[in-house]
């Protein structure tokens, strides 16, 4: 068949995909795996070779993308490329090949070009230039094929100068908008960061012979993400790569895995591999660019090449950390790897791959107890600050830290599923410790407030409480490192306590003597209640935004001030008067802020409840309250955040208010969650407790809009005088605390409240 007839018909037989195809892409195990995903490519090429004209004289079918690859998923689109050397009516070829495609349901990304065509695209898009390395030849003219794939990469070979620097920018942009894929609970397993779009880009790096992109691990973490991504679409019947909650566990019993959280830790884990050799083969390009920029001046490479000492076995080189000669040996001090990577953290520079690779293989285990030598070096490198996360994030990748702290290994890539958290549980405790060394002047042993950091957590994921069963763990930490056993107590208290602070503060109205001392006889010395201030605030901002705030801040500060004053044998100091201004002038007074408000009123029972409903029609969310009572006059103070992220509108806001103050604010008698989705989570509960001249009621539940207004209302229906109230939010989850003055029927109380929640 000549050039001029390259559009005869097809076989009847290129209906579809074929009955193979369809079974390849059941919701089965089968379906899942790279034997299935090469089954589908040979089903797919079989196919398409049957749409294709034979004896086609210059022009040619080629396959990029997942077909390209041979990597189908059970939903994927086709990404293909009809290649031509300028024969006449290609154009009613390529109908005669996207139409079928198109009728078969498939997706399909096509382009008709020629050689030189399409090495233009690429030369001006480098999504195009890094498809065009996938080339893969399915029917036609094999020449032609194999003219692009070398031409596509010599040309990229040439040109990775510029396009790499233009890929780095594409991906960065990519990350901002997708997120780290190791840390998200409903990551994108292709677009966000360490997922299967990034093993793409390291793959183009590879090509350019940058670097060894592609080291084993990354490949067998690649292939786990591409089965993920196969059981994710045989779980819903069709192309999806964000892996959502609700389909979390059918894909896990698809992969044969335990149930949804060891999902997600491996898929965890295997995207932090990708990220980490993703960065590793970032700084390789930046050394090229800067190898090319010095174009063979002698002088420029000899500055290169010297050799920094910065600290015992420790050297720098070429922007990296890597090891002194003297310092590889046939017997390795155990400590080593700990050294390097605190001089690493310290000096905030990468650790060259090489040297974590000989450091994992022939660094000998720690004795225990561990050599002053291993211990200073850890302690310098949890107090590194903002160079620890990327070292330890470097030595876990080659299994250091297991090596160093074999507790380690079950922490690595545990999920947090509670909303606030941002953090995988290990990443978590690393950046609680970075945070901590923020605030190491604050507190007279800054040693064991990074390592109380590290270790907060230790006991997540075991059964009973975790700060209980961590403060034993974190016991048998320290005694293996060889820390002094009055320290090793202090990290033990640290841990079964590091939420005392911040849980009470927010919880408890802090003027009752009995809040503070029962505070001060947990926390025994001031020594340990510094440690404990530090570490609540590492903590919260180490959760996330949604954990931290001014508000919790002055709370906890204000506690410790008062447990402080304690354990010196003083008395207790006087309450913490409000703003001035709520005090004086003629009632009401307002105060109004885009993130606070204030009320002074006469006092009345229902005061309390009027302020939140009238917040809650401004669809302001009360994230922390308080409320106290000086002689006649109620003062209400509220930390708020807008649902739908604009500021209020502060003269409105503040007018009603004013109405609340005067009792003429008419509200409705109940506010509904405003048409909110409920949020699933555990059934509320009302704990009861006893405060100093008050009856203390805990209400724990899941926040919908108008919560507080309906307990609040409930209380007033039935008398109920609320002396203060504390009220905190904490993503999906409320615990608010109210003292209760006078009798108190608990049983209707409890009751009334939980039929408002």
């Amino acid at each position: 068949m000549g050039p001029g007839n390259v559009v005869a018909s097809a076989s009847d037989s290129a209906a579809g995909p074929g009955p193979d195809y369809a079974r390849l892409a059941q919701r089965e195990q089968s379906s899942i795996g790279v034997d299935a995903r090469l089954a589908r490519a040979d089903a797919l090429d079989a196919w398409l070779r049957r749409l294709m004209p034979e004896g086609t004289a210059g022009v040619a079918l080629v396959a990029v993308g997942g077909l390209g690859r041979r990597e189908c998923t059970p939903h994927g689109d086709l990404d293909l490329i009809l290649v031509h050397a300028g024969v006449p009516r290609v154009d009613e070829l390529a109908a005669s090949l996207w139409y079928p495609i198109w009728d078969a349901r498939m997706g399909l990304d096509h382009s008709t070009r020629t050689v030189a065509e399409s090495l233009d695209a690429a030369h001006d898009d480098v999504k195009v230039a890094l498809g065009l390395l996938d080339a893969r030849h399915i029917a036609g003219d094999p020449a032609l094929s194999a003219q692009l794939s070398r031409a596509a990469v010599d040309q990229w070979r040439r040109t990775a100068r510029r396009q790499l620097l233009r890929l780095r920018e594409l991906v960065e942009e990519r990350h901002a908008a997708h997120g780290e894929l190791a840390y998200l609970l409903e990551g994108d397993v292709k677009e966000a960061a360490g997922g299967l779009r990034d093993v793409g880009v390291l793959r183009g790096i590879g090509v350019a012979g940058v670097a060894d992109a592609l080291p084993p691990q990354v490949r067998a973490a690649a292939t786990r993400l591409l089965d993920v991504r196969d059981a994710l679409h045989v779980s819903i019947g069709r192309r999806n790569d964000r892996l959502r909650a609700q389909e979390r566990l059918q894909v896990a019993e698809l992969l044969g895995l335990a149930d949804g959280d060891t999902l997600l830790r491996r898929i965890g884990l295997d995207a932090r591999a990708v990220s980490w050799s993703l960065t590793d083969a970032w700084r390789s390009v930046q050394r090229w660019h800067a190898a090319g920029a010095r174009n063979g001046d002698p002088r420029a490479r000899e500055a290169v090449a010297v050799r920094r000492p910065i600290a015992r076995d420790v050297v720098a080189a070429d922007g990296e950390i890597v090891l002194a000669r003297a310092a590889v040996g046939p017997h390795p001090d155990p400590s080593l790897s700990l050294r390097v990577a605190a001089a690493a953290a310290q000096h905030q520079m990468p650790i060259a791959r090489a040297t974590l690779e000989w450091l994992a293989r022939f660094c000998p285990p720690l004795p225990t107890p561990w050599p002053a030598s291993a211990r200073t070096a850890l302690l310098t490198l949890l107090g590194a600050g903002t160079g620890l996360v990327a070292a330890w994030e470097a030595c876990d990748r080659f299994g250091l830290t297991s090596a160093w702290l074999p507790q380690w290994t079950r922490l690595r890539g545990t999920p947090q599923h509670h909303p606030v958290h941002r953090f995988t549980l290990d990443r978590h405790l690393v950046q609680a410790a970075a945070n901590a060394a923020t605030w190491s002047r604050e507190v007279a042993r800054p040693d064991l407030l990074v390592l109380g950091a590290l270790l907060h957590d230790v006991g997540k994921g075991l059964p009973g409480d975790h700060s209980e069963v961590g403060a034993e763990l974190a016991r048998e930490i320290a005694t293996a490192i060889g820390l002094p056993s009055a320290d090793v107590d202090t990290i033990a208290t640290l841990v079964r306590y590091h939420l005392v602070l911040p849980d009470t503060a927010t919880r408890r109205d802090l003027d009752d003597p009995a809040t503070v001392n029962y505070v001060a006889k947990l926390v025994g010395d001031t020594g340990t209640l510094e440690l404990l201030q530090m570490l609540a605030r590492a903590d919260a901002q180490a959760t996330g935004p949604a954990a931290w705030s001014k508000w919790k801040s002055k709370l906890i500060d204000d506690l410790c001030a008062r447990v402080r004053k304690v354990l010196g044998g003083g008395q207790l100091p006087e309450p913490t008067p409000p703003d001035p201004a709520l005090l004086a002038g003629p009632l009401p007074v307002v105060q109004v802020a885009d993130d606070w408000v204030a009320l002074a009123a006469h006092d009345r029972v229902g005061l309390l409840a009027a302020v939140a409903g009238c917040l809650a029609t401004h669809k302001l969310e009360i994230v922390a309250a308080g409320s106290s009572t000086i002689g006649e006059r109620a003062i209400i103070e509220c930390a708020v955040n807008n649902r739908y992220g604009a500021p209020p509108d502060r003269e409105l806001l503040a007018a009603d208010l004013r109405r609340v103050g005067l009792d003429q604010l008419p509200l409705p008698r109940r506010l509904g969650n405003g048409g909110r989705k409920p949020v699933a989570g555990a059934e509320p509960r009302v704990i009861w407790g006893e405060a100093t001249g008050a009856t203390l009621l805990e209400l724990r539940a899941t926040d919908s809009p108008g919560l507080l207004f309906r307990v609040t209302s409930a209380l007033a229906e039935l008398g109920v005088d609320v002396r203060t109230a504390r009220v905190s939010t904490l993503g999906a989850d409320v615990v608010d605390a109210f003292y209760l003055v006078g009798d108190v029927d608990r049983d209707a109380v409890e009751a009334a409240v939980l039929a408002a929640v």
